[in-house]
């Protein structure tokens, strides 16, 4: 029996087999549960329109349900020299699933496994996205009056709080889920039905298999549906490297505070790990890897780049090898959300920072706003405060008192928090999530 949907007598050359192949069967487990929910729905579609009797309907769903529960279950495999998730699917169905690609190509049926898993993956980093927020926005309201350096060329130059530092990760991660939304909205839309990229003669309804995915619309060009896969990819994987971006940031920082000539941070000790040679060694390892996993994230979208450019409209094999770049990087992206999570919430504060002189310089501004505010015009007053320093009796003042939106007494950690939420209601996902219920309610 040929192991291929597209064999017919030739016998390949192994190696050539083995080169195109490549790690299609190992990738394809990432969206092998995807894959049958699609065939559920075209197979619903296929009926509506007279392709599939009632029984063989029947037959179908009731085969791709158990296979989905093999996969669920973790005993789904792609046997050896089959050649991937399409192939496998069909022939464990039997006779009956020689009816089921009709009206598709593989090409669409990667297309919308792709959709799919990329739709539930958003949902997992979604939800660590706010995890993390909610712990940043935690830890910024219980240091809001824990005052620190701020630093501009890496020199110290106003006073900072660690309400600031933690809620400006926060609201970072803000601007991070309003592009894990768009990326949502270009992911969740139906390529299903466009076949190789020219659509086909049988007359689909290419609506009813977007109602039955839970699909907001469907990328309606047929030719175009072919032309987003690369670039969709591309679209989430820049999603994904904004929020690696921050992370990246937020590791680099706590790297710098913990080293004992800033002192303002200490890691709890279960995230630190030691030397071979030094016994007094915490090293701040987790949070080294998390800044290097993150750097690699974001340099996937232009991995993507790579493959798709200058490629004309149509289909081409290239576009295969995006899926070993990109099929990981949602489960990689979750875990360091996750571990940077769990660091954010143990770390330690130190809360006497600025009682060194090295920082009193820091108060200057505040000196030169209080003379502002006694009616000394400014650039006087920068002035008076300059020669003070020159002359090494500069005297600070610590008391800080800023109100505007935004500054050390006003984080405005609701509104930040406001702005969240309204994000997070445009995801449909218990949309999505009933229409996949939906779909597996075989009887």
């Amino acid at each position: 029996m040929a192991n291929k949907l597209w064999q017919k007598e030739t016998i390949v050359n192994s190696d050539i087999e083995r080169y195109t192949i490549g790690k299609d069967a190992e990738m394809d487990m990432y969206i092998a549960r995807y894959d049958v929910l699609g065939s559920m729905a075209h197979a619903k579609m296929l009926e509506s329109i007279g392709l599939l009797e009632k029984t063989d309907l029947s037959a179908i769903l009731k085969g791709l349900k158990e296979i989905f529960n093999q996969i669920e279950n973790d005993e789904f495999v792609i046997e050896d020299g089959v050649e991937d998730i399409h192939s496998q699917v069909e022939m464990q169905l039997g006779e009956v699933g020689k009816k089921l690609h009709s009206g598709r190509s593989r090409n669409d049926q990667v297309l919308v496994d792709l959709r799919l898993f990329s739709r539930a993956k958003l949902k997992e980093v979604v939800e660590e996205v706010y995890a993390l927020f909610n712990s940043l926005i935690s830890q910024s309201e219980r240091y809001k009056n824990v005052l620190m350096p701020g630093y501009t060329h890496l020199q110290i130059a106003m006073p900072s709080s660690f309400g600031l530092w933690f809620g400006a990760y926060a609201e970072s991660l803000l601007d991070d889920m309003q592009l894990l939304l768009s990326a949502y909205k270009v992911v969740n839309r139906n390529p299903l039905g466009s076949a190789a990229g020219y659509g086909n003669s049988f007359p689909l309804n290419r609506q009813m298999t977007t109602d039955l995915l839970g699909f907001d619309s469907m990328d309606y060009n047929v030719v175009y549906a072919q032309m987003g896969r690369g670039k969709t990819e591309r679209i989430v994987a820049s999603a994904l490297a904004s929020v690696a971006g921050t992370i990246s940031k937020l590791a680099f920082d706590s790297c710098m505070f913990t080293n004992q000539n800033f002192g303002f941070l200490k890691l709890a000790d279960e995230f630190t790990t030691g030397s071979s040679i030094m016994p007094h060694k915490k090293n701040p390892d987790v949070f080294e890897l998390t800044r290097a996993k993150c750097n690699k994230i974001q340099g996937v979208p232009q991995q993507i780049t790579m493959i798709i450019n200058n490629l004309p409209s149509g289909y081409f094999r290239d576009l295969q090898i995006i899926k070993e770049v990109y099929l990981p990087l949602f489960d990689e992206m979750v875990d360091i959300l996750a571990m940077t999570r769990s660091m954010i919430e143990k770390i330690k504060i130190n809360e006497n920072i600025l009682d060194d002189p090295k920082y009193d310089l820091i108060f200057s501004v505040e000196e030169v706003n209080r003379l502002t505010l006694e009616g000394v015009p400014f650039r006087d007053a920068y002035k008076q405060v300059g020669m003070a320093i020159e002359k090494g009796n500069f005297t600070p003042n610590k008391t800080v008192n800023h109100t505007h939106e935004g500054s050390i007494g006003n984080l405005c950690n609701d509104k930040i928090s406001a702005l969240m939420e309204g994000i997070l209601e445009e995801f449909p996902f218990e949309k999505v999530e009933e229409k996949e219920k939906e779909l597996l309610n075989v009887i």
